[in-house]
């Protein structure tokens, strides 16, 4: 019988949210920089080299990768010769790591998890309660995966109950495009056949544990079923060509992973969860002689990637611009914002539009403004903000409208593509939307020079912050035409990846 420590338990998932909080696992940096080295598209190239630079700041400097510290979510195996000593369940256990982890003065997580979700959607302010699977197995030890889940990648998550006769491929090659970019390509598919419908969700979730081993799949070649969908989707989903984040090129997945389980003759469920490029997961094992040791990766696994204004954007002051300059960009043109930029996301915006319907004047004047679309992490030592990468845009596109109209805002920066509703309304109105990388929150806080809070400060994160930046990259995504990126790209890539021919892997 082995005898597990209750602080043991909670020391070890605190240390391990705060190690992947920073710490990319080095099987994600090295397929991320295999992608990069092969791309061929400028703006997914520069995409990666964001997200490269960005996870080797964060590494040296423990600070989260980005701005979305995730929900967590933790697979536990515990052995039947197991006992713990303690006077908390192990789900308490687990929480208070949780807990821990989130508030840790050197590296203050975002805390995103929200209580009565349909009501008041109020935060519990300090991420828990983590979602927890738990197997009870034969062994002496506790086998305990952790990982942080962002928000953004989680939305794009898609479930099915097929025919039998249904094509997989087909299905996940269709739902693929219509997941856009949100999910911050490029990262993993995990997808999952079988079961019933909670346990092909639970094994596609389960399968973004795994490391990224694509490459030696292709050399050894498949030994069943799940490893032959693996291969053609991998194929096929690259195919599509849209590219990291969104921009097109010719690797929007480092890895898909297909895990199955017996089903009903009647049924066919199959389910998708796509791991972003903040993927954070870690795995230990406690067999009773102490908390989990994680050991930190050795850095020189990370590229040595100088990015910086290569003198082909333009600069933009914020605190002057007109709209008619604003109608001089197109889609696809880079830019380094300085200047005043507003914040504001879900809450703010619904606040602002409710309080506009009642005739109410609003707290910040937009006028030839921008709103930048992040709910950023606390300031930890001198910082004048934690990492404050974008959110997913297209959760505003139902107030863009509104927005543009009622309050003199001219343009907007945030995450992946925009919905057809949105783009009608940036064209109508002569505006324009810009796209920062998501997963390079780090990278792009050190743009932000001072930050307050303007208005709404009780929706904490959420609240519409003033920053002033100096050189903060961005590329339009949609210009005063309504000429999206997010869609031109991928026609083009997905055109020209038909051309290219396959190089098969040594």
């Amino acid at each position: 019988m082995t005898v597990i420590r209750q602080d043991d338990v909670i020391q070890s998932v605190a240390d391990a949210l705060q190690y992947i909080s920073y710490y990319h696992p080095v099987d994600f940096i090295r397929a991320v920089h295999e992608a990069y080295e092969r791309e061929e598209n400028p703006a997914a190239k520069d995409a990666m080299a964001q997200i490269l630079v960005n996870s080797r700041m964060s590494a040296t400097g423990h600070r989260p990768i980005c701005q979305d510290t995730g929900i967590v979510t933790v697979f536990c195996k515990v052995g039947m010769q197991v006992t713990f000593d303690g006077d908390l369940s192990l789900t308490d256990m687990i929480n208070e790591g949780v807990r821990r982890a989130y508030s840790h003065p050197d590296n203050v997580l975002r805390a995103s998890v929200l209580a009565d979700p349909d009501g008041k959607r109020a935060n519990t302010k300090d991420n828990t309660p983590a979602v927890i699977h738990y197997d009870v197995v034969p062994g002496n030890t506790l086998d305990i995966q952790v990982a942080a889940k962002g928000g953004g990648s989680e939305a794009k998550s898609k479930f099915a109950m097929l025919n039998p006769s249904d094509s997989v491929v087909d299905w996940v090659l269709e739902q693929v495009p219509k997941m856009g970019a949100g999910w911050c390509p490029p990262g993993m598919l995990g997808i999952g056949i079988g079961g019933t419908a909670e346990k092909a969700m639970l094994l596609a979730k389960e399968s973004l544990m795994d490391p990224i081993d694509i490459h030696e799949l292709q050399a050894r070649g498949p030994q069943n079923r799940a490893e032959e969908l693996r291969l053609e989707l991998f194929e096929k989903v690259n195919a599509l060509g849209i590219g990291a984040q969104g921009l097109g090129g010719l690797t929007t997945v480092l890895d898909v992973k297909v895990v199955d389980f017996p089903t009903h003759a009647a049924n066919k469920p199959v389910a998708i969860i796509p791991n972003c490029a903040a993927t954070r997961h870690a795995h230990f094992v406690l067999d009773g002689s102490g908390p989990a040791n994680l050991e930190a990766p050795n850095l020189d696994e990370w590229p040595e990637i100088a990015w910086g204004n290569d003198g082909k954007s333009r600069r933009v002051n914020l605190d002057t611009i007109t709209p008619e300059e604003v109608q001089s960009w197109k889609s696809g043109d880079t830019l380094l914002l300085s200047g005043k930029l507003l914040t504001g996301r879900d809450a703010a915006h619904k606040r602002m539009v409710d309080m506009l319907a009642k005739g109410e004047k609003l707290p910040v004047d937009f006028t030839n403004r921008f709103i930048y679309y992040v709910g950023p992490v606390d300031p930890i030592g001198n910082e004048v903000v934690g990492p404050a990468g974008p959110t997913t845009a297209t959760r505003m596109d139902k107030f863009t409208r509104t927005m543009l109209e009622q309050t003199g805002l001219i343009g907007m920066v945030g995450k992946a593509e925009r919905g057809q509703i949105a783009i009608d309304a940036i064209r109508d109105n002569k505006a324009v939307y810009l796209m920062a990388v998501g997963g390079a929150a780090y990278l792009v806080s050190k743009a932000i020079r001072a930050s307050r809070v303007a208005a709404f400060e009780d929706l904490g994160m959420e609240a519409i912050y003033e920053f002033e930046v100096q050189d903060m990259p961005v590329t339009v995504a949609v210009d005063s035409e309504g000429t999206s990126v997010h869609r031109t790209g991928p026609k083009i890539w997905q055109a020209k990846i038909g051309k290219i021919p396959v190089v098969e892997n040594a």
